[in-house]
């Protein structure tokens, strides 16, 4: 089951995903993230330490939710990939458009920042 964890003081959500995404599931899901951005909710951390699969259709998913944000300026960051989720995120290249954190902590300052303002620091 996906989860959505707001974090109000620093301005973004944890979205803790399930165990598996695979295409029977990932309509809903894909529904609840974007209802959720749309909703005002533009600085989403995915915490991938739970997920032990997804394949094309979930990495979609995650997709779609950073092309989403991305229409309110906002930011998608990766969370903890499992190593066998991590070497499908580095194979597909996700890794090129999406920050891949290893704490929480990490993953919530990074979201603190925009692209420039990270280039400036």
């Amino acid at each position: 089951m996906m989860k959505f964890e707001a974090k109000p003081d620093m301005h973004a959500s944890i979205v803790h995903l399930p165990e598996k995404m695979v295409m029977a599931q990932t309509p809903t899901f894909r529904a609840a993230i974007i209802d959720y951005i749309d909703r005002g909710n533009t600085r989403l951390v995915f915490d991938l330490q739970a997920l032990q699969y997804i394949d094309s259709s979930g990495l979609s998913v995650l997709i779609s939710a950073r092309n989403q944000v991305k229409k309110y300026s906002g930011e998608v960051v990766l969370l903890n990939p499992t190593p066998s989720v991590l070497a499908l995120i580095e194979l597909t290249r996700l890794h090129l458009i999406m920050e891949i954190y290893e704490t929480e902590e990490q993953a919530l300052i990074a979201l603190r920042f925009d692209q420039n303002e990270k280039q400036a620091v």
